[in-house]
């Protein structure tokens, strides 16, 4: 191989990466949404006078914002294309944030927090099928793996912007340049917003949306400057595998019996599971966690932070090795992690003495123990079911159904993640930490089963041969 073509496939390479990067921006704001309201929540019920049932509303009903934009995003995408899709999710990511920030009620808030969820629900799917569309089989676990960092990275800045907001104000509820607080922090979210609407205008249309329209010679140039060996032969591969007759709608989704497809159920069946596993509720008790092991209370915030660091670390190892091991592995490997880190979680919640609060006292080895498992537990999600569950929502469907199905999934994932924060309150009062945690050790337990028996390797495969 001469010089000229080592540098020519670099810079493909390096193209490719960098538009994978620009649609997983929406995956920075899919983690910064849902995670900056963290350091605002006493705040801003302070502030409105509001009652617990009114604050929950405004946190869990943007879950339900973000699922009714995953599940109406896959339509919007193929008709309106990738990229305008983007730039419509970007729109709504700022006037969500500039809303949220401006607030006058309770109920304006959550106006405004519905909105975000429905441009984060856009960002959920958006992200993965459009990475999976450009991306060279051979680098597409890695790529598709960039959403989930993106994620955790959004997670990241969102905790960091909190803490240093809060610690300059003194508090959330404390003024900063004459405005309180905690309305910066939404406002922090308006400039990556912009920057994702900005990225989407720089990148180029899906190769199979562009086919889907009968815009093959555009197709081809795409498929060329991404790295694609024989451009003209995959656009007839995606021809043959995309509907041109009329656009797709939900009925592809149904088998000719009119149920619906067993590759959509297990779509389903994953979302449902990364979910169940509670790893948005892992973090509910991390701060009885570090007092337990000798931690102030006003460290929490910024040991959460660096909690989330291990999240993005974590996600690295999926990166690095998604395309090597393959999805399989790396989740059966997740589920047998979180299995054993859960229940030890169960076990010594359950049969820890609790103080007049109703909390588990932990003292001395048991609170160094749960410690360790709970941040165990983020390592075994962070290589496998955080990230993978992406990459196959993205790759997993034939390009008739991709959208549609992987905006189902993902639907399907925000209704489950707010079951399960719902219902993690009353869990905790009627039946107590350790019955909560032993629920998502059998939900752990049963991921591998599902894995096992269900999930197909698409390591390496074209999507044209899904």
């Amino acid at each position: 191989m001469t010089i000229k073509e080592r540098t020519e496939i670099r810079e493909r390479h390096g193209y490719v990466i960098f538009i994978s990067a620009a649609a997983a921006i929406g995956g920075f704001l899919f983690g910064f949404d849902t995670a900056v309201i963290n350091g605002a929540v006493s705040a801003i019920q302070n502030g409105f006078q509001a009652n617990s049932w009114q604050i929950g509303l405004a946190v869990s009903l943007a879950l339900i914002g973000s699922a009714v934009g995953a599940f109406y995003t896959g339509p919007i995408a193929d008709h309106q294309g990738r990229i305008r899709s983007m730039l419509i999710a970007a729109v709504l990511f700022v006037i969500s944030g500039i809303g949220s920030g401006l607030a006058f009620t309770i109920w304006d808030f959550t106006f405004w927090r519905i909105l975000g969820g429905i441009a984060v629900g856009a960002a959920s799917v958006l992200a993965p099928a459009y990475i999976a569309e450009v991306a060279p089989a051979r680098l597409r676990g890695r790529l598709g793996s960039l959403q989930q960092m993106a994620i955790v990275v959004g997670i990241f800045v969102a905790l960091l912007c909190d803490y240093f907001i809060a610690t300059s104000a003194g508090s959330a509820a404390s003024p900063l340049f004459g405005i309180t607080a905690w309305r910066w922090m939404f406002w922090t979210e308006i400039p990556p917003a912009v920057l994702y609407g900005i990225a989407a205008l720089t990148i180029p249309e899906s190769p199979r949306y562009l086919v889907a329209q009968h815009r093959e010679a555009e197709a081809i140039a795409v498929l060329r400057k991404v790295g694609e060996r024989n451009p003209e032969e995959k656009v007839e591969d995606i021809e043959a595998t995309v509907l041109h007759e009329r656009k797709p709608r939900f009925s592809d989704l149904l088998g000719r019996n009119g149920n619906i497809l067993p590759i959509v159920w297990i779509g389903m069946g994953l979302s449902v599971l990364q979910q169940f596993v509670g790893i948005n509720v892992i973090f509910y008790y991390s701060s009885v966690l570090w007092q337990s092991v000798g931690f102030s209370e006003e460290n929490s915030l910024i040991i959460t932070v660096i909690t989330s660091v291990t999240n993005i670390v974590t996600t690295l190892i999926a990166l690095l090795f998604v395309d090597r091991f393959g999805r399989k592995p790396l989740l059966l490997t997740g589920s047998i992690g979180m299995t054993l880190t859960l229940g030890t979680l169960a076990t010594i919640f359950a049969t820890a003495p609790v103080n007049e609060a109703g909390a588990p006292t932990l003292s001395g080895t048991a609170g160094i123990v749960a410690l360790v498992a709970a941040n165990l537990y983020v390592f075994c999600f962070g290589f496998s079911w955080g990230p993978v569950v992406w990459v196959l929502l993205g790759e997993m469907f034939n390009n008739r159904i991709r959208a549609l199905a992987l905006a189902l999934g993902a639907a399907v994932q925000w209704i489950a993640n707010f079951i399960v924060s719902t219902t993690f309150p009353p869990l905790l009062d009627y039946a107590g930490l350790g019955t909560a945690y032993g629920l998502y050790t059998a939900a752990a337990a049963a991921s591998f089963f599902f894995v096992l028996f269900l999930i197909k390797e698409t390591k390496g495969k074209e999507l044209e041969s899904m």
